[in-house]
């Protein structure tokens, strides 16, 4: 089974482009025709999550390392980018003269950031689904074992159903805020996401799944962000049933098949998601992810919303450019660096184990990460 599945890094580079318009849109400034499409593309983080279980659970399914390793190595790849922006947005906070969140910093240093209903955004707001993240890279070492030896199948629709379940569960909480922290914040929220991509992945590697055709997956996910459109129109935000957190929490299912399917198209030989160009900046989102939120506040700090109409997109060209050529610059000479600098370790070998048997040596190893 190969571990390198470019369509799924490619895929990266458009996740982050939607949380990136989603930002432009709201902060500043709408543009006809794009905007309505991506002003719930704060759903990219979903298919983040959905692809990080898809991810971890293809890697080390067969190749696994020391839950203490494998902490580590993912450790290594998220935090030393998540310190310097998290720097680089407090800096900025204090140079346009806003509060400067310290306090909230300080918990999304450990990524416990999440978990506080006042300190959900850390010190750099872009950083609170790494809280997530790290919830999920906690819960790893014991959830791969269990999938393992389970069928797929019903743990797919599981995952689906709660997903359901947690959108539904808005109805019982009345303050907006306080729901929005419950249901798109709180790492548990979220958890079923990575289960789906976890189990959609064990699914595909077994063969479970009919070959998946990747143009209507494509459209599948397009239709759902096209149908928000007369949501919007119709149910405010501030309601539980608005389409701000069914963006969020009902996008799963569909990521899920757009991932598997993607995978699915590698396998057979590839798509054009896994074409080089579209893999560089696909490695690159994460960073861009990260810096791209500072930019804009910096932008709007100094110059305010710029002019409808051209104006506004010779703005968003230039804050969307700018942040995705300063990570490509953060990816080449900080984060690529840094993290083969802190991972390391056996390579490709055995199951993961429990973090019991990590902690008394039984060997076991890695494979490279393809994402």
């Amino acid at each position: 089974m190969p571990t390198r599945l470019p369509s799924l890094t490619g895929l990266r580079f458009w996740a982050a482009l939607l949380v990136v318009l989603y930002h432009l849109s709201r902060q500043v400034g709408e543009l006809p025709l794009l905007s309505p499409l991506v002003w719930y593309g704060r759903s990219g983080v979903t298919f983040f999550f959905v692809l990080s279980g898809f991810v971890l659970a293809w890697t080390y399914a067969d190749s696994p390392v020391p839950a203490l390793v494998f902490y580590r190595r993912r450790l290594a790849r998220i935090w030393p980018l998540h310190v310097l922006t998290t720097g680089l947005s407090l800096a900025v906070y204090a140079a346009i003269g806003a509060a400067v969140p310290l306090v909230a910093a300080l918990w999304s240093l450990p990524l416990l950031h999440p978990w506080l209903h006042g300190m959900v955004m850390g010190g750099n707001p872009a950083g609170w689904s790494l809280g997530d993240e790290g919830w999920f890279y906690l819960l790893f070492p014991l959830l791969l074992p269990v999938l393992t030896r389970r069928r797929p199948g019903p743990v797919l629709a599981g995952c689906t159903l709660l997903g359901g379940l947690v959108w539904l569960s808005g109805a019982l909480v009345a303050e907006p805020a306080l729901r929005s922290w419950l249901l798109d914040y709180l790492p548990l929220g979220r958890t079923p996401q990575f289960v789906l991509g976890a189990a959609a992945a064990l699914a595909v590697r077994r063969g479970l799944v009919r070959p998946l055709p990747l143009r209507p997956a494509v459209l599948a996910v397009l239709g759902f962000h096209a149908a928000l459109v007369p949501w919007h129109r119709a149910v405010p935000d501030s309601l539980w049933y608005g389409p701000y957190s069914a963006a969020q929490l009902l996008s799963a299912p569909l990521f899920a098949l757009l991932i598997a399917a993607a995978a699915q198209a590698d396998l057979r030989g590839g798509s054009r998601f896994g074409h080089r160009s579209q893999v560089r900046l696909g490695d690159w989102s994460f960073a861009w992810y990260l810096v791209h939120e500072i930019g804009l506040r910096s932008w709007l700090a100094y110059f305010g919303r710029p002019a409808p109409g051209v104006g506004t997109a010779a703005v968003w060209l230039l804050l969307a450019v700018g942040s995705l050529v300063l990570a490509g610059a953060l990816f080449r000479w900080v984060e690529r660096p840094l993290e083969r600098r802190l991972r390391g370790g056996p390579g490709p070998g055995t199951r993961l184990p429990h973090p019991r048997q990590a902690a008394e040596g039984q060997p076991s190893v890695d494979v490279p990460r393809f994402t």
